[in-house]
């Protein structure tokens, strides 16, 4: 067990009551789970502040309390050591409790609005192929080579994540490919990590709930740019007019890519249709099992990443054309009938606009496209009637269900998005507010050929109302309805 003098480098000590020489096994922020010989963290939270449970702390068996603010009783044999931003603080008292695990891979840090999921998810994957022993950290799920870890959020706390890392060094595991939100940046919870390298798919409009303005999301994701060391590398999107404003401040070797800008890594495409994507990279024909041009993008970061992890470029470009999508990421089936369903993650303005140009782009106009879409609750209310006009503009029948209600009325979030629909296009908007009858509707209005969205909850396996998760799955109801259609 290492002492809590050597944990405590760098997290910014400026009061101690006890004895550093004491023995730590474990680091702990909810009182409910600390263990005995554990150091027990008390962050500020935006419902909970953890100095309220530093007592319960050490009923549980806590010998070190890592605080902002000294408790009124000082008990007996507790350590106590008060830091300026606990937050920060843990960052470092992580790396150094599993001996700084980042240092001993080569971490690319993966952030945006869009494109995070995929672009990080297919890296493990193309990494595997290419024979590395390899990490992934990502919304849908965390992988230490083949095992499967389940996630929790996009960006662990900064325990998880020390944790996953030094499981990865142990099994030896020479990359790590991490989605990084943009919450995790503000929380700290990425500090104290060594960097091979970041890199940037694109901003748009999103969690202004917790960042309140768009500037400060921008300046969330920069922060990320802003740490990284001379050593890493910066890719960021040369085709965004933010991916400059990331990096201007960054010690790292910045890199672009693009597909209509000036940049270090293009990509020209020359075929886009539901069998995938005919690309033309560092003149060479690619063709991709991905469809649509924000694919593109996702594919010549991808590309970009692996040629500057020093990966020939030819073997590069042969793996990267096996690729398959990530699941709940323009993910589709075909019913008997041949109408065509996709399930897609798309909960932002800019994403659910990219799949339906890409839909757009690529179908015969023979057909229909009908978009079930809803927004999620306690969430960014700004972006629901942007998100509906959206709908109702690219598809030719719209359906406004439920997404994750949460504590909120899924009726008046629906209103609230059905307030962006103009009123020359209302007719071809209606509400539903069962998500699983909404989706069986649209199975039943397709004719064959037809092409139905269902957006916004893509790879989730439940939909959460009043703080219960239910089990509920788009794709496995899509399968369902289809099903029915036959019967």
């Amino acid at each position: 067990m290492p002492l809590l003098k050597e944990i405590l480098y760098k997290a910014g000590i400026e009061e101690v009551i006890g004895n550093t020489n004491t023995s730590v096994n474990g680091i702990c922020i909810n009182s409910n789970e600390v263990r005995a010989q554990e150091m027990y963290v008390a962050l500020r939270g935006t419902r909970v502040d953890g100095h309220s449970f530093i007592n319960s702390a050490i009923e549980k068996g806590a010998v070190a309390i890592l605080c902002e603010d000294m408790p009124e009783t000082i008990q007996a044999g507790i350590n106590y050591i008060r830091v300026k931003n606990t937050g920060i603080a843990l960052a470092e008292v992580c790396a150094n409790f599993y001996n700084h695990p980042s240092s001993h891979l080569k971490l690319v840090g993966i952030t945006g609005t869009n494109g995070k999921t995929t672009t990080a998810t297919l890296l493990y994957k193309m990494f595997m192929q290419l024979n590395f022993k390899c990490g992934l950290i990502s919304t849908v799920e965390n992988r230490i080579n083949d095992t499967v870890i389940p996630a929790t959020h996009t960006t662990p706390d900064p325990i998880q994540l020390n944790q996953l890392l030094s499981r990865m060094v142990l099994e030896g595991c020479e990359y790590c490919f991490m989605e990084v939100s943009s919450h995790a940046v503000v929380q700290h919870r990425v500090d104290a990590l060594h960097y091979a390298g970041g890199v940037f798919t694109n901003i748009t409009h999103d969690h202004l709930d917790y960042h309140k303005t768009f500037d400060a999301y921008i300046k969330a994701k920069k922060k990320f740019f802003d740490m990284l060391p001379d050593t890493a590398f910066a890719l960021v999107n040369a085709d965004d007019r933010n991916g400059s404003v990331m990096v201007q401040n960054t010690q790292a070797t910045v890199k672009t890519y693009g597909l209509h800008s000036m940049a270090d890594f293009r990509c020209k495409i020359i075929e886009n249709n539901f069998n995938g994507l005919l690309l033309q990279i560092d003149n060479t024909e690619v063709l991709c099992k991905l469809i649509g041009s924000f694919n593109a993008y996702n594919l010549l970061a991808i590309y970009a990443v692996t040629v500057l992890l020093g990966i020939d470029k030819q073997h590069a470009l042969t793996a990267l054309s096996t690729l398959e999508s990530v699941s709940g990421r323009f993910d589709y089936q075909i019913s008997a009938n041949k109408i065509m369903g996709i399930v897609d993650y798309a909960h932002t303005p800019d994403a659910l606009k990219n799949v339906l140009s890409t839909i757009n782009d690529i179908r015969t106009r023979n057909e229909s496209v009908i978009t079930i879409v809803g927004c999620g609750g306690n969430r960014d209310t700004a972006k629901r009637p942007v998100m509906a006009q959206i709908a109702a503009e690219q598809s030719d029948k719209v359906i406004l269900t439920s997404d994750n209600p949460r504590n909120e009325d899924p009726q008046l979030i629906i209103e609230q998005m059905r307030a962006g629909v103009p009123a020359h296009l209302a007719a071809r908007v209606m509400a539903i507010t069962d998500r699983k009858e909404a989706i069986r509707v649209a199975c039943n209005l397709a004719k064959s050929g037809d092409i139905i969205l269902i957006a916004g909850k893509g790879h989730e396996t439940y939909q959460e109302i009043n703080g219960v998760k239910h089990p509920f799955d788009d794709k496995q109801i899509l399968q369902e309805s289809f099903k029915s259609l036959n019967a």
